[in-house]
């Protein structure tokens, strides 16, 4: 079986990482390069970097706060937020990220995927969903959570697929900083839906969640922030007990 990975999270605003409750309430969470050096040395088997506000402020994302970080890491590096074409894609990958990750931009125009994934190739292209339940249906959100569309998320995770993402990150938004557990429905439908990795992200509140969106979840990865920055669970400590539960995780 392939490892199971565990994904610290930077949600950056004004440079600094921050961590909310369903995408409000932020709260400063410390220095994103402090941050992911003590990751890195910890174990994490990736990191990833949110520019939550780029979109709705329509500017780009922080290169030069990108590049810091990535001279302090030696971890694949997925970096989103504001990216729209091959140029901003470009910025960031010759400022050390190893993917990115669109949300926003590939609902607006889903042929970006495909633009992208053609320049820089397929294991690049992380196609983010943040998701709500409207209805009694799962639902896309864009603009940082603002906007809910019409577009149902498992059929939208397919169509990214077929434009060429090579990854979903699928954010629930209902679950996201209330620690109480990732949303095993919706992270099980779309992980069975696709032929690509699927990161799930959204409620880790405990070591039990990540055995459980593993488990039961099929999550490929599991993503968390606010449970590491504030130091209630440790990467080390939560691959000792997946471990101990049989799910192959990296040292």
């Amino acid at each position: 079986m392939i490892a199971k990975r565990i994904i610290p999270c930077l949600d950056i605003q004004n440079g600094r990482t921050v961590k909310g409750i369903r995408f409000e309430q932020l709260r400063d969470a410390g220095d994103p390069v402090e941050l992911a050096v003590r990751y890195c040395e910890e174990g994490a088997d990736e990191l990833v970097f949110l520019d939550i506000t780029a979109t709705r402020e329509n500017r780009k994302t922080f290169s030069d706060l990108v590049n810091r970080i990535a001279l302090h890491i030696n971890i694949p590096f997925t970096v989103g937020g504001g990216i729209k074409n091959k140029e901003d894609v470009k910025l960031l990958l010759d400022n050390g990220a190893d993917k990115i990750s669109i949300n926003t931009a590939a609902v607006l125009n889903p042929p970006l995927i495909s633009e992208l994934a053609e320049q820089f190739g397929s294991q690049c292209i992380v196609v983010a969903i943040d998701t709500k339940r409207e209805k009694g249906e799962w639902r896309v959100a864009t603009h940082a959570g603002t906007r809910i569309t019409d577009i149902p998320a498992i059929g939208w995770a397919q169509t990214a697929v077929r434009y060429g993402a090579g990854e979903i990150l699928l954010t629930s938004m209902e679950h996201d900083g209330t620690q109480q557990g990732f949303a095993l429905d919706i992270t099980k439908e779309i992980s069975q839906s696709v032929s690509v990795p699927v990161i799930a992200s959204g409620g880790a509140g405990s070591a039990e969640d990540f055995l459980t969106v593993f488990r039961d979840g099929c999550a490929d990865a599991a993503l968390a922030a606010g449970l590491f920055h504030f130091g209630k669970l440790s990467i080390p400590e939560l691959k000792s007990f997946l471990k101990q539960h049989q799910i192959p995780v990296r040292s």
